[in-house]
């Protein structure tokens, strides 16, 4: 056993980190307008990105209660697009899961990546028990307001956390980012107080970190479809523990030897840019054209230009140049047996492949019916990824936060088709005028996978105007999206 010494007793200050989260959360007004119209976008997107994933039975065969009858009615939340109706922390999984399944929602790259998101798993089972439990108690239940507020700010701890810490290179899953949002978050909206907010978050980073081993050969597997809603429960859980005045731990991060960074960092200390705002639901992406992890949606794209070229000439093309950057190299570069589509969602070649081969790329293409076509693993053969230094630069850069990739086809009689190169992805920032009317093409055909023609009007029609979503009383809200 290690000799330790002699250690001191005595408590120390809550690391400044934990308080400043806490601090954030508990008293930062939002007020900037693009976050909480941003959020309106990002709340109808994540939602319809779980509606979708219904239509599939790997995902609902983990939906409902953790037992058969375990339902939490009248007061627990319902689950978009069921029948069920949870208690909190079985309803965060439930809609955690459903949103993440497709690798459909939004993206936020730094450092670390991950999809801040999948935080609504929390937020919306806590804020629709909170306002169904308020109306028992003759109280007022929250507005929608008060949950893209929830949502914005776990954005920005997700996404500030993900500047400059790569939790991704000592091994370990951007998912704890979401069950320490979560934490926060669902501790706000159970109405803890500031103490019990900072205690939630101690109990969060002591937890550690999952593996990535399900996102990577050769074990990639669902299990990183629904990580996000197992870490988005798990926030709530630990909040909940926390509003029962359960102490917190106030040197989890910096204890020696037995704190997070010396056990799970290596010692690196965590570190923020810049102060917690909105700037990170102001700058999320989007993953509105294409189901695919988003370090591939820029050569998703440049494939699909080329698909009228090569869809004729599969036989004759000799090698195909992905050039792309070192984080997509590292995440998604992936030679041989694809195993399921779990693993085909995280293949740079089979994304480029698809649109090259059918013009298109939807989440069915993922699935054995699709990958058993010869010609895609014939032209992933044929592919060479290779990483453009400056793609990785402006990739990081603050002032760029560039997903760039592109795509050339090379022919057995020499010739070459043009190097399509596309830097920004629909999604981005940069291409919100073009982006936002196809985001609400996309929830209203995800709408339509689940409601008929009067409740999509319904939804629509209210989603549409910002003032009357932030007015309407979340349980109502929740309500036109059950079964």
């Amino acid at each position: 056993m290690s000799d330790m010494g002699t250690l001191d007793a005595k408590r120390p200050d809550f690391d400044e980190l934990l308080t400043k989260i806490a601090k954030y959360v508990d008293e930062y007004e939002i007020t900037s307008d693009l976050a909480l119209e941003t959020a309106r976008y990002c709340l109808m997107d994540t939602i319809g990105c779980g509606l979708l994933a219904l239509k599939y039975p790997a995902c609902t065969k983990l939906l409902g209660p953790s037992v058969a009858g375990a339902e939490f009615r009248p007061l627990g939340a319902k689950i978009p697009g069921t029948s069920y109706q949870l208690e909190p922390v079985r309803g965060a999984f439930n809609v955690g899961t459903m949103v993440r399944w497709l690798d459909f929602n939004d993206t936020w790259l730094a450092a670390e990546w991950g999809h801040p998101s999948d935080n609504l798993g929390a937020i919306w089972a806590v804020a629709d028990y909170m306002s169904r439990k308020n109306i028992s108690e003759g109280k007022e239940p929250l507005k929608v307001s008060c949950v893209l507020k929830a949502m914005i700010k776990a954005h920005e701890i997700q996404g500030i956390l993900a500047l400059e810490n790569c939790f991704n290179k000592v091994g370990m899953d951007h998912v704890l980012l979401v069950r320490i949002a979560s934490s926060a978050l669902a501790a706000k909206l159970l109405t803890c107080s500031f103490e019990e907010i900072r205690n939630a978050l101690s109990h969060a980073f002591i937890d550690g970190g999952a593996l990535r081993t399900y996102r990577h050969a050769p074990n990639t597997g669902s299990r990183k479809s629904w990580a996000a809603g197992d870490a988005s429960s798990r926030g709530v859980d630990l909040a909940l523990k926390a509003k029962t005045g359960e102490m917190g731990y106030p040197s989890a991060l910096s204890a020696t030897f037995w704190g997070y960074e010396d056990v799970k960092m290596k010692g690196q200390k965590l570190t923020i840019p810049q102060e917690f705002g909105s700037y990170v639901m102001e700058n999320v992406l989007f993953k509105i054209s294409f189901p695919a992890e988003f370090h591939a949606q820029t050569a998703v794209e440049a494939a699909l230009k080329l698909h009228n070229e090569v869809k004729d000439r599969l036989e004759t093309i000799e090698k195909i140049i992905i050039t792309t950057q070192e984080s997509g190299h590292r995440i998604i570069n992936k030679i041989g047996q694809l195993a399921n589509p779990a693993d085909r969602d995280h293949c740079i070649q089979y994304m480029v492949a698809v649109p090259l081969i059918f013009g298109r790329l939807v989440a069915d293409d993922y699935e054995d019916n699709v990958a058993k076509d010869e010609r895609i693993d014939k032209l992933r053969e044929k592919m060479v990824v290779e990483v453009d230094e400056r793609y990785t630069k402006e990739y990081l850069q603050s002032d760029k936060r560039s997903i760039a990739n592109a795509v050339q086809i090379f022919y057995k009689d020499g010739s070459k088709s043009e190097k399509i190169e596309v830097e920004y992805p629909i999604g981005h920032k940069r291409r919100r005028d073009e982006g936002i009317p196809l985001l609400i093409e996309k929830f209203k055909n995800n709408l339509a996978t689940r409601f008929d023609v009067k409740r999509c009007a319904l939804i629509e029609e209210l989603c549409a105007n910002q003032k009357n979503l932030e007015n309407t009383n979340f349980n109502e809200f929740s309500d036109l999206f059950a079964l």
